[in-house]
């Protein structure tokens, strides 16, 4: 009688084993399937019981799709880069609290805690952002090396660069967000419109940049590291640095409130974090920074360690809150002076170029003072700082444009108003500027 009860007893904890690690797990992603896809194989290889569902979308797509979905919650696991989406949902109530049962993960990566202080996300992987270029590319135009973000603003890059619109890309706002942070909000955006004044294109999706750079369409691209990383793992003849002025961030994952397989949900997490999971970061079509050290012992070499090399992402304490608070301003704000005006912007800074170009090393005040008040112009904002950070006048910052002219779905609404504000001040700046320019010209 003894050993039938113990052989119902085992039957009934393996049963109830097979229960807890069986069903379904439904994980929207902004990633790419190059990612998801391989740690989706590698859970249902430990876990065949259960079948992975990845939804891909957009960073703001699956905000979004969450948001929309929250009375009838389908979803178990949001994963992606950027933490302030984390904090939009965390914000909305819809992110449940869960804490890993892996050890050995740091507080800290560079000077950002890898997970939610209060519980809400996961850190697994973290990211920092630079430049990327093609090493044939520089040598056919003779073109050096960047090492710092203010080295793309130098003329000899012009037409040679290229990078996304944050508006299209979570990343790529974060890219954004950090030199604002990091060189002040308008040094940071000064430097920002400079750097683009050099691009050949603004790419729609933020893959575009290191498509470009590989194929050399053009030579040097602003990305996130695992970009860089991935196209020197691949064999790509690319390069990779991280100015001073950079920032390193968890990218995340977290569990939605009422996930209707939250059991699992948890399971995913903790795989990510284990050996085996981090160790799938260090593939050559992946290659992101695991936040378990021990890792780092199975990477490439010359793979970046920001738990030995402390100068990543040191300079720049990157405030989530604040670029939560201001995401679509700056979003906005991008578009309007970059994005649709991107060819304004290069004419202007191409007449400047040539005036500086003409001055050389000659002593004439006037024009040394045109060329200045045309470089002003081009650098001036139509916003102040304290109104980009005020939480009152975010709130009308709620849409994007796909295009420059698609404004049919939100035309007459106050923000709408403020961008056609914003662009005729911008396009009066750059068209003086020009103006500026060619004076600055004709006195010489």
């Amino acid at each position: 009688m003894k050993k039938i009860l113990l052989v119902f007893v085992s039957l009934l904890f393996f049963a109830s084993n097979v229960f807890a690690n069986s069903g379904n797990l439904v994980i929207v992603t902004s990633f790419p399937k190059d990612l998801s896809g391989q740690f989706k194989a590698a859970f249902e290889k430990k876990y065949p019981n259960i079948t992975v569902e990845v939804v891909g979308k957009k960073t703001t797509a699956g905000i979004k799709y969450i948001q929309e979905t929250s009375s009838n919650n389908g979803t178990d696991l949001f994963w992606a880069s950027a933490p302030d989406a984390f904090e939009v949902l965390k914000g909305d109530g819809l992110l449940a609290k869960y804490s890993s049962k892996v050890k050995g993960i740091p507080k800290l990566v560079g000077s950002y805690p890898i997970n939610d202080p209060e519980g809400f996300y996961t850190g697994f992987a973290a990211a920092g952002y630079g430049m990327m270029w093609n090493n044939r590319y520089l040598k056919a135009n003779n073109l050096p090396a960047p090492k710092e973000w203010i080295d793309m603003a130098d003329p000899i890059y012009f037409g040679h660069t290229g990078m996304s619109a944050p508006s299209r890309s979570g990343t790529t706002h974060l890219t954004v967000e950090t030199l604002l942070q990091g060189d002040g909000f308008v040094k940071g955006w000064g430097k920002m419109k400079s750097i683009a004044a050099n691009f050949k294109t603004v790419t729609a999706r933020s893959f575009g940049v290191p498509d470009g750079v590989n194929s050399g369409d053009f030579g040097v691209g602003i990305v996130i590291d695992f970009f860089g990383l991935s196209s020197i793992g691949s064999g790509f003849p690319v390069g990779f640095v991280y100015p001073t002025v950079t920032t390193l961030v968890p990218a995340n994952i977290g569990v939605i409130t009422n996930a209707p397989n939250e059991k699992n949900a948890k399971l995913f997490i903790d795989f990510l974090l284990t050996p085996e999971g981090q160790e799938i970061l260090l593939d050559p079509k992946i290659r992101r920074l695991p936040v378990n050290p021990k890792t780092y012992s199975k990477a490439p070499k010359d793979f970046p360690n920001p738990f030995k090399d402390s100068s990543i992402g040191a300079a720049v304490k990157f405030d989530v809150q604040l670029s939560k608070g201001r995401y679509n301003l700056v979003n906005s704000l991008f578009d309007v002076m970059i994005t649709y005006r991107l060819d304004d912007l290069r004419a202007a800074m191409s007449a400047i170029y040539e005036a500086e170009a003409k001055l050389g090393n000659k002593n004439n005040p006037k024009a040394k003072k045109l060329i200045a008040e045309a470089r002003a112009l081009v650098a001036a904002l139509p916003i102040t700082e304290a109104k980009a950070n005020d939480a009152e006048f975010n709130k009308i910052f709620k849409k994007k444009r796909k295009k420059a002219k698609d404004i049919e779905k939100y035309a007459g609404t106050r923000q709408a108003e403020v961008e056609a504000e914003w662009d005729k001040f911008v396009i009066d700046n750059y068209t003086n500027a020009i103006k500026k320019a060619e004076e600055a010209i004709k006195s010489l």
